[in-house]
């Protein structure tokens, strides 16, 4: 039996200034805190040397990974070939503020190996970006793709926003117009959410916000667009041609291994789900001494449930019925689900159609009974 191979999450929590929706962990950037901070990460990375554990997918996130200098990243990611057994198409990606790389800082990343970004971009409305707190424009973004690309990056993804402040439908049309255009193969579309505790969550800007059922066409809208534009939906927010899924991401959802590093990283390896406190300082002194256990023994049937219907792969009954779930009454679920067109029932896949993942929680919870 082939085994599945193991994901990388590398966290670095530095910005040069934290968006007022964001909800990561991520702190101003300090350059002396930074290299105390590397020098962490490359000596726990260092500690799996030795176990023999292949790596097919390397994923940079943050706060702003491009943030620090492109030596910096290269040394984590040499410490994590060096410990690990990397495959030779592995897939190692970098998150990027467009504003924060040039083309000397791309061509170093992609001589080291890094050979897929993932732009920050968010809008192609200055007024948009605006208040989101970008410190980037449109244009400052578009280059960053183009210079991206002539430096051999030829895996570019893109965010998107959906539901900014200020955003119409046409507005939200042209971002998408704006992004296609340019040489990328894979597109994220988040709804935006107002996060506790963030500058967001105050109730100017909740007035400010379309209610949902805005927000809601304005989804729609946008994932018929990027249908359109040849994007093909494979997940709730995501978007790709040419078959590039992340795979990366694709890890989590499909419950494949992955092990995180840094301060806010979470893992799931070896059947436990482990994170690290949100502590740079601490995981600066010991690494191990952040380390705590999410779920030591994670119920299989419940995870593969909420996961799978993220996709639209969907999910597989007979799947579902091996974990212990009650396929008579999922049946009975899908029949009303297809006839609200929340979702399809084929050959024993049961897939959310976009009005469904609009509602997914819902469902998930009628599907688990709980």
């Amino acid at each position: 039996m082939t085994m599945n191979k193991s994901g990388i999450y590398i966290h670095i929590p530095f910005c040069l200034r934290k968006c007022p929706y964001c909800d990561f962990y991520s702190l101003s950037l300090n350059e002396s805190c930074a290299e105390d901070y590397v020098n962490a990460l490359v000596s726990h990375i260092g500690s799996y040397k030795g176990k023999s554990i292949s790596v097919d997918s390397v994923y940079f996130g943050g706060g702003t990974p491009t943030s620090l200098p492109a030596k910096l990243l290269v040394r984590v990611l040499d410490a994590v070939n060096d410990a690990f057994c990397v495959d030779d198409d592995c897939e190692i990606t970098v998150e990027a503020n467009p504003c924060t790389v040039d083309y000397e800082y791309l061509h170093e990343l992609r001589n080291a190996g890094f050979n897929r970004i993932s732009f920050g971009v968010q809008s192609a409305c200055d007024n948009e970006l605006e208040a989101l707190g970008r410190l980037h424009s449109f244009d400052e973004a578009k280059n960053a793709v183009l210079t991206a690309r002539s430096t051999g990056f030829e895996n570019i993804s893109c965010d998107l926003m959906i539901g900014v402040i200020g955003q119409t439908q046409d507005s939200l049309c042209k971002s998408i117009d704006e992004l296609v255009k340019l040489p990328i193969n894979h597109i994220s579309a988040y709804m935006l959410k107002i996060e506790e505790g963030t500058p967001y969550d105050c109730d100017a800007v909740r007035k400010a916000l379309f209610d949902d059922d805005v927000q809601a066409d304005m989804y729609l809208l946008a994932v018929a667009e990027l249908e359109r534009k040849g994007f093909v939906q494979y997940e709730i927010s995501n978007f790709c041609k040419g078959g590039k899924r992340s795979r990366h991401n694709m890890k989590y959802w499909k419950l494949d291994d992955y092990i995180g590093f840094g301060p806010s990283a979470h893992s799931f390896f070896g059947g436990k789900r482990f994170f690290y406190s949100r502590d740079l300082e601490g995981y600066i002194k010991d690494p191990l001494s952040t380390l705590e256990i999410e779920d030591e023994n994670p119920d299989k049937l419940i995870e593969y449930t909420m996961l799978s219907l993220r996709l639209c792969d969907g999910l597989d009954v007979g799947h579902f019925k091996k974990l212990g779930g009650d396929v008579s009454r999922l049946e009975k679920l899908a029949s009303d689900l297809c006839f609200s067109k929340l979702a399809t029932y084929n050959e024993g896949i049961l897939r959310l159609t976009p009005n469904g993942f609009l509602v997914s929680n819902s469902v998930i919870s009628r599907v688990l009974n709980i």
